[in-house]
């Protein structure tokens, strides 16, 4: 099946973020950081905020997928939540823009439809991706005619609390695989090479790396735990 989203086949996304709380959170930062996963060989940047994507934008012609991250009284859904969110990315035009699409109350109480009927109709060439936590949502994502699903939020929700998409060979990858027709992108958790692959020989339409490349203290953290323990086995 022809999508547009043929130029992210087979190919690696590099997410760039950094939060407030985060030792590299500068939107100079991650435009460099994007610059060097465009020297990798990345094909896209997945970014968080307007400043960020400006930034990187001046820095590397990479497709964007952007996302504002914002927390909201009345919800868990954080990532690009609402309309207010997606009108502020459209000035700086992302080739993609990702949102919650779990069954979650929404702010406000709208309802994930209402949302993408307002989008559609105010940016109706805009390519929409859903970030997911289920099968059942993944499901949900393509009625509503998103353009692909992410594995995004697949232990980020307090149904899914504790799983990791690498679990039981990608488990989770292939039931979402099995039962959607439109692009699936794997995200979250995805740490080696090997696994990125993996996900493409699953079935995957394309990979999102984000804290095994662009987040220095995690990194840092698996070689720190890793020593550890070696020292505690050899002591």
């Amino acid at each position: 099946m022809t999508t547009r989203l043929d130029f992210l086949k087979g190919k690696l996304i590099v997410s760039c973020q950094a939060l407030e709380n985060e030792p590299l959170h500068s939107p100079y930062i991650m435009s460099r950081m994007a610059l060097a996963a465009a020297q990798g060989g990345a094909v896209a940047i997945r970014a968080n905020s307007v400043v960020d994507i400006d930034a990187i934008q001046h820095q590397v012609a990479l497709p964007v997928i952007g996302i504002i991250k914002r927390d909201y009284p009345d919800s868990e859904v954080f990532i690009t939540a609402t309309l207010r969110e997606v009108n502020e990315l459209m000035t700086v035009e992302p080739t993609i823009i990702a949102l919650d699409a779990t069954d979650r109350p929404r702010p406000g109480g709208q309802t994930l439809a209402a949302l993408v009927a307002q989008i559609r109709e105010r940016y109706p060439t805009l390519l929409l991706m859903a970030d997911i936590s289920s099968v059942s949502e993944a499901v949900t994502a393509q009625e509503l005619d998103f353009d692909c699903v992410g594995t995004t939020l697949y232990g980020y929700t307090r149904e899914t609390a504790g799983h990791k998409l690498p679990e039981n060979d990608c488990q989770f990858l292939r039931e979402v695989v099995a039962a959607v027709s439109i692009p699936v992108v794997a995200e979250g958790n995805v740490e080696t090479p090997e696994l990125a692959a993996r996900c493409l020989e699953i079935g995957a339409h394309t990979i999102v790396v984000g804290g095994a490349i662009t987040r220095p203290q995690q990194i840092t953290g698996r070689f720190a735990a890793a020593i550890q323990a070696q020292s505690t086995d050899g002591a």
